[in-house]
């Protein structure tokens, strides 16, 4: 289907956009420091347009194919459950003499995305369907798995202190109730012509990501702005994470012989982490734990630019070949 013309221009320079969002957000956020609150409200409102618009442009048919497509899931489990902790505890041995940088990397790195990962694995040619079916999987087993990997990390004093309730209530507003709403669409729009829909979608997403990334860092910037001295120490842990996460998915996705869109997500989702969703838990900490919640937004920011720069990046390090062919068969034949 031949896209409009604004859509296109769009998804061409969907990345410089991303980019200008995330400067105009630490722009905003630096500038004018009342614009906080109103930034913070509005995040999870978008990001749940964001995950309606991605859900709006698969057909539930192909989640319905995606449930039972047991290698990717037991691959992406695989990934997150097994080999990130072994990861998160060799790279976290940087900040393990503090305290509070130590138990705002392990809150972050040990638990899953499972929101916009679906959005950016999709931009760059993954396996939206197959993400999105795997969500509540992740979210299941992440709620089940945390307090035991905190326990083991740090010890059953910390875990009590910890409110998991979060966890839940971030899994209905940002994948349950965007997934019943782009549902009912698609049901009311079946007499209509399915392209109008999909148009619809794809034309809303790179808008809603640019002001998603825009309201995220101007909400947290001055925060990490006033403490760098501090979370500096962090940045590091974060960058060697997703360089080795990148290689293990990667290689976790050939070992189990996916596609080209399966190990693009797979690395996706070992690269990304639920930020936004495990910051009200961190939040609820004591207060020697203040750092902490700055640890995690640090994440954020630095995983942002990962992102971005993976919608390009991951393309071209896992080809999907079967599409090259496809585009030179039709090539050929023109």
């Amino acid at each position: 289907m031949r896209r409009p013309g604004g859509v296109a221009w769009l998804e061409r320079h969907q990345v410089p956009l991303y980019l200008a969002g995330i400067a105009s957000g630490a722009a905003v956020g630096v500038t004018v420091p009342s614009v906080v609150g109103t930034a913070e409200s509005s995040i999870e409102p978008l990001l749940g347009l964001l995950l309606y618009a991605t859900f709006l442009g698969i057909p539930f048919a192909r989640i319905g194919e995606a449930l039972r497509d047991w290698r990717f899931l037991t691959t992406v489990l695989a990934v997150n459950f097994v080999a990130v902790p072994l990861v998160v505890f060799t790279v976290s041995r940087l900040v393990a003499d503090d305290q509070a940088l130590l138990i705002g990397v392990l809150f972050v790195l040990l638990t899953p995305c499972i929101d916009y990962v679906i959005v950016f694995s999709g931009l760059a040619g993954g396996a939206t369907d197959r993400l999105l079916a795997a969500a509540p999987l992740l979210m299941i087993v992440q709620m089940l798995c945390l307090p035991a990997y905190l326990w083991f990390f740090v010890g059953t004093d910390f875990v009590r202190t910890v409110e998991f309730a979060p966890f839940a209530q971030a899994f209905v507003v940002l994948i349950v109730l965007p997934l019943i709403a782009a549902g009912l669409t698609q049901l009311a729009s079946a007499r209509t012509r399915w392209g109008a829909v999909e148009t619809l979608a794809t034309g809303a997403m790179v808008p809603l990501m640019v002001a998603t990334l825009a309201v995220v860092v101007a909400s947290q910037i001055a925060g990490v702005r006033e403490q760098i001295g501090s979370l500096a120490a962090v940045i590091p842990v974060y960058v060697l994470f997703t360089l080795v996460m990148t290689v293990v998915g990667a290689a976790a996705g050939r070992v189990a012989r996916l596609d080209a869109p399966g190990r693009r997500s797979v690395v996706f989702s070992g690269v990304t982490r639920n930020s936004l969703v495990v910051l009200p838990l961190v939040l609820a900490l004591p207060s020697a734990y203040d750092l902490a919640p700055l640890v995690v937004v640090t994440q954020t920011l630095v995983e942002l630019v990962v992102m971005v720069t993976f919608v390009r990046l991951i393309p071209l390090l896992i080809v999907d070949r079967r599409a090259a062919n496809g585009v030179e068969q039709r090539g050929a034949q023109s």
